[in-house]
């Protein structure tokens, strides 16, 4: 894993990003690629890994970076993963904003997810007795 480098996303290329979100299966992103090229544009941090030039995973974090750092997308290709490529990207975009107030973020309710999540140091909103409201179009 040491050959893969993780940084600062360049330039928005559509066709790589794009195919790395359809590998992961989200498909609302791939249906609608110009809102995902202005969420990537339009957010705090992306970070990317890369392995022999080629996306291989990717982070992108909106928010302010002071009070409110919220970690929308984690993406890793599936050949790739089990391997800590995941907790790398993650702990990157974590230690990016060191002194944010509070990181959140919505994933899907699996056992897998609670788990790496968890491992991160994240903690289940319930505990604080928070609920998550959203409303998708």
């Amino acid at each position: 894993m040491e050959d893969i480098s993780i940084s600062p996303m360049g330039a928005y290329a559509a066709d790589e990003v794009l195919r790395l979100y359809a590998a992961v299966g989200w498909t609302n992103y791939t249906r609608r690629p110009e809102m995902l090229r202005r969420a990537v544009e339009g957010s705090l941090l992306v970070l990317e890994a890369r392995h022999n030039g080629r996306l291989v995973g990717l982070v992108r974090a909106v928010g302010d970076g002071a009070s409110i750092l919220y970690i929308q997308d984690l993406l890793v290709l599936p050949e790739y993963r089990r391997r800590g490529l995941g907790t790398r990207l993650l702990r990157a975009a974590l230690e990016s904003c060191p002194d944010v107030y509070q990181t959140v973020l919505l994933t899907d309710g699996t056992a897998e997810h609670a788990a790496f999540y968890e491992q991160a140091g994240f903690t289940n909103a319930a505990v604080y007795g928070c609920a998550a409201y959203v409303i998708i179009k």
